[in-house]
Order: structure tokens, then sequence, then C-alpha cells
């Protein structure tokens, strides 16, 4: 029995969903809109006896889909998922995705690269011009090459620091044992290039630009949803 969803996250998330078929391996992606997606798989699993395989892109998706009964193995397990579905934080005309404002940026684009069909879900506050519109672009680096890797990203034109913990005490740490730059570029720099320029920037474990990964966006508006194919 399906549910009436109460809000843009929860009907976007029950929409892609119904992507979902028997015997898929699905990455679970991470976030409030990602939980009502865990929510919904664990009810098709119960009452429509779907069965799937699960992969979380976080220890908190991880936990929750666990406390749901969902199967969860790890990544390295596998070489290849079925879907993958997550939210941004940013999303522009062509799918290029700002992620990783949080801590799991690296698993995610693993998920992201790996999955045969990557789905987008978000509402209409996400969609932006370009990338680094609204937030700075988080940037994964080694700990000892920190200074490195800010030093030839500000020669590219970037400007940022090291992202400090929630308290201000302290730096942020990722999951994977990084420190965390968030850096904002010119404008005039596409993602195409940006993406190229910090991938090939020595020190950089990952970062939040998501180029050519994505198969489709569903947004989510008053309750309708709008479905973005590339």
């Amino acid at each position: 029995m399906s549910i009436e969803p109460i809000n843009d996250k929860q009907a976007v998330a029950i929409h892609a969903a119904k992507y979902v078929k028997n015997g898929m391996l699905v990455g679970l992606g991470t976030g409030s809109t990602a939980n009502y997606f865990i929510e919904e798989l664990a009810r098709r699993q119960k009452d429509e006896r779907l069965k799937v395989t699960t992969i979380a892109s976080s220890n908190v998706s991880m936990i929750k889909a666990q406390s749901l009964g969902l199967n969860v193995i790890a990544l390295a397990q596998v070489a290849e998922i079925d879907l993958y579905v997550d939210g941004a934080d940013e999303i522009t005309p062509d799918m290029t995705l700002l992620k990783g404002r949080g801590y799991d940026l690296v698993l995610e684009k693993l998920l992201a690269k790996a999955a045969k069909q990557f789905l987008v879900v978000a509402d209409k506050s996400k969609l932006v011009e370009r990338i680094g519109t609204n937030y700075a672009i988080p940037i994964e680096v080694m700990p000892m090459a920190w200074k490195a890797a800010k030093h030839s990203l500000e020669e590219a034109g970037g400007v940022g620091e090291l992202r400090q913990n929630v308290a201000k005490d302290g730096l942020t740490v990722s999951s994977h044992g990084s420190l965390v730059l968030d850096m904002a570029f010119d404008k005039s720099i596409s993602e195409q290039t940006l993406n190229a320029l910090i991938n090939n920037t020595p020190g950089v474990v990952e970062h939040g630009i998501f180029y050519g990964l994505t198969s489709a966006v569903l947004i989510a508006e008053n309750g309708h949803i709008e479905e973005r194919w590339r």
C-alpha cells in the first residue's frame, strides 16, 4: 500500500523508487531526500516483496537501511551497480552537480560512476545556471598536502580556506580522513574545465563537481515531478 507524500522531497523520493526492480543492486544516497527513498524501498520490500540489495554512501544511510530491514553490502564486493539515487546541492542545465557539502563525497562519486543509472532527486531550489552559485566547491585533500594543493588551486584562480568543524574549534575531517577545502572560482571557468583542473591537482583526493555522471534529474515542485533525462 503506497503512502501519500507529505512534501516535495518525499514525493520525488517515492517517484524515484518506482525505477527499482526486483534483483537490482541499488546505491543509497545520504540526506533528507535520500532518507525518504530508503523508507520507500523498505516499504516496497515489505508490502510488494521487492527483492533488492543495497550499498550505502555513508554510515548514516547504512544504519538507516539496516534498521528498516534492507540488505546492505560493501562497495568493495562489486564493480558495478544497477541504480544510484541521491540528492545534490546544485544542479545546472546540463545536469552537472555540486555535491559533498557533507562528508561523503568520495563514496558518493564512486557510486555515481559505478551505476548504470544515476538518478538525482531534488526540489526546484537546487537548480542553478552554474556550479558554485550558492556554495563553494568542497575539495577533499590529503592532510599532508593541503597547503600545496591549496596553492595550486589559488594559482588557477581559486579562493577559499580549510573548512572548520561545526563547533569552530578545529577542522572538518571527512569520512575518509581527508581535510576539506571550500573553494570558489571565477564564473568564466566552465564546469568541464574546472572539473579537469581540480582532478589534475596533486594532493586532491576528490571534489564535489559531478560532471557527466547524471542519467536523469527528477525535480519536485508542489507535488509535481518533472523528469529530465540526458
